[in-house]
């Protein structure tokens, strides 16, 4: 691979990073501390992840355990719980606040189904965003002249191999996701 496409190809790489923390927020009928990573709660005036006030353990594949290190956030938790897309009702005991994950149903798995297959195609959005930017910067090379026409079409077709490998990649990642979500 070209130095100049080894850039791209990083870009690429974070991108399918980006889809794939997508993916692990979007719950799968098991208790999944992943699905509470985009989370804020009001700490002092400014919104905090979850994950960095509290611990959060799960005890059985279907609940998780949420246990602020500031016993004042309870409440906090529960409201950005219950004003989040989770579907989820917390239970607060005045210590720990506890997230039971019920069955999917077949309609709410339809609807998830949905939703990674748009993170999926926003990631792919991206990666041709990428590939739009590097052929803009391969033509600009070649007006410059740092770069011959030959050089130009051999670095296109090089970034273009890389596009359609990394579009292959995500379309992978959501089918295993979408599989994971259909399995009952």
């Amino acid at each position: 691979m070209s130095p100049e496409n080894k850039v791209y190809d990083e870009k690429m790489l974070k991108t399918i990073e980006v889809v794939k923390a997508n993916f692990a927020s979007v719950r799968a009928g098991r208790a999944n501390a992943g699905v509470l990573d985009r989370i804020l709660v009001e700490y002092y005036g400014t919104p905090t992840p979850l994950n960095q006030v509290a611990a959060i353990s799960s005890p059985d594949p279907r609940t998780l355990v949420i246990q602020p290190w500031d016993g004042s956030l309870l409440k906090a938790i529960e409201k950005a719980i219950q004003t989040s897309d989770l579907g989820i009702n917390p239970q607060n005991d005045g210590r720990v606040i506890r997230l039971a994950f019920p069955q999917l149903t077949e309609e709410r798995r339809k609807d998830l189904s949905k939703q990674v297959r748009k993170y999926g195609e926003d990631g792919k959005v991206a990666v041709r965003n990428i590939r739009r930017d590097a052929m803009e910067d391969f033509k600009k090379m070649k007006k410059n002249g740092d770069i011959t026409e030959d050089d130009q079409k051999q670095l296109e077709k090089e970034l273009q191999d890389l596009t359609d490998k990394r579009c292959k990649d995500i379309d992978e990642l959501t089918a295993v996701k979408e599989k994971e979500l259909m399995a009952v």
